[in-house]
């Protein structure tokens, strides 16, 4: 039996002001294609199916075309929420979807329910765990120490019961499968990912899940395996530039009555590369090094000591993709406080040339020096008539 793991599609989130929701209908033809190709015999999506609690409407449509699509291939589609997402929104009409295949489970009552899925020989579980907030499901669990990792625990513990009661009850191999929204200890987040806590508490053992056929993690967004039956993912798109590096894809899971047997990655297209540029800006528009980033989407620092001039607009002439643009200088000049560089001033071109200093970060250059000159002249001129 084969699995399609996959995790933060974050539908409706941009990329640095740029609305990617025409990338996202590809990725998801992608998995559609995929699950072809692959004779996936389930979906997982495990948490974060949008990027806002309250999506807009046109996110929420948008994942009711991909809903319908994905459907078309007649295979269970199992979701849990995530962090970003609202439980209630995401589970409202839970039951009715699931009379056609879409299992969504986005609450604590229902986190030891598995959607069971038979094969020739044995039964594959699949506990699909929502994203469970401490402070929220804390009493409900009956947990009283702080943090992810003991919330994570008393949840798979009743997954646990209930395993054992199947097993218990039928002669067919039982083989468990979890789905879960955490930040396990030893996987390597991004600068995209919402911080589920602070202090450390929001880390989770990847050990707690190591009895397990096969462990489908969302939440950190670059794929990665912290043991071979407990994984990440990753997110199909890169949403931030700490993700330029990153091999964006999804996981196929094989099991059968003995339990896992096999996993595989598969890629995702990506509409653009990713580049990260560092360096004076003279260079960064004339180095031939530069050459692959030109039809990349593109994150520039410049380190000139001064301020370079309409630096975005001149770095777009070479870099089309240009999203970020920042000035981060080599070298820092003295730095002093305004008022006190004023007063040592003696005429009035050297206190605007000061004032010009302290604002653009960079001495006037000559043209400029030349039109504060004649302004300077026109207003003393006008004022002694």
């Amino acid at each position: 039996m084969r699995f399609l793991h996959t995790s933060d599609w974050h539908l409706g989130r941009s990329f640095h002001g740029m609305d990617v929701i025409d990338h996202q209908r590809d990725f998801v033809q992608q998995v559609s294609e995929i699950i072809a190709e692959h004779q996936v015999d389930a979906l997982l999506l495990s948490g974060d199916v949008y990027d806002r609690a309250l999506p807009a409407v046109a996110v929420v449509e948008m994942f009711d075309e991909a809903l319908s699509r994905l459907m078309g291939a007649g295979i269970p589609i199992i979701i849990s929420s995530g962090n970003h997402d609202s439980a209630v929104r995401l589970g409202f009409g839970a039951r009715a979807f699931e009379k056609a295949g879409v299992h969504i489970r986005a609450s604590v009552e229902e986190l030891n329910r598995p959607i069971v899925i038979p094969g020739p020989d044995f039964d594959a579980l699949v506990y699909a765990l929502p994203y469970l907030e401490p402070r929220l499901v804390a009493e409900q669990l009956g947990v009283q120490a702080p943090g992810h990792e003991p919330i994570i625990v008393a949840a798979l513990d009743r997954v646990r019961q209930d395993l054992a009661e199947r097993k218990s009850v039928t002669e067919r191999a039982q083989v468990p499968l979890v789905m879960a929204h955490v930040f396990a200890a030893g996987g390597a987040p991004s600068e995209s990912e919402r911080e589920l806590s602070v202090g450390g508490l929001d880390k989770v053992s990847h050990q707690v899940f190591s009895d397990f056929a096969y462990t489908a993690l969302g939440h950190l967004h670059g794929r990665q395996t912290l043991a071979p039956n407990v994984r990440y993912s990753g997110s199909p798109l890169a949403y931030s530039f700490s993700e330029a590096t990153h091999r964006k894809g999804a996981w196929l899971v094989d099991v059968d009555a003995t339990g896992l047997v096999d996993v595989t990655e598969v890629q995702f297209k990506q509409p653009r590369a990713l580049a990260t540029l560092n360096g004076p800006i003279d260079d960064l528009l004339s180095n031939p090094a530069h050459a692959a980033a030109e039809e990349a989407f593109i994150q520039a620092t410049v380190t000139d000591v001064d301020q370079p001039q309409r630096g975005m607009d001149r770095l777009r002439e070479r870099f089309p993709g240009i999203l970020v643009y920042r000035w981060e200088p080599s070298e820092r000049r003295e730095q002093r406080r305004y008022a006190d560089r004023v007063r040592v001033q003696a005429t009035p071109e050297e206190v605007c040339g000061e004032f010009y200093s302290h604002v653009r970060a960079r001495e006037l250059d000559a043209s400029e020096s030349a039109i504060m000159q004649d302004v300077l002249t026109h207003s003393l001129t006008a004022g002694a008539k």
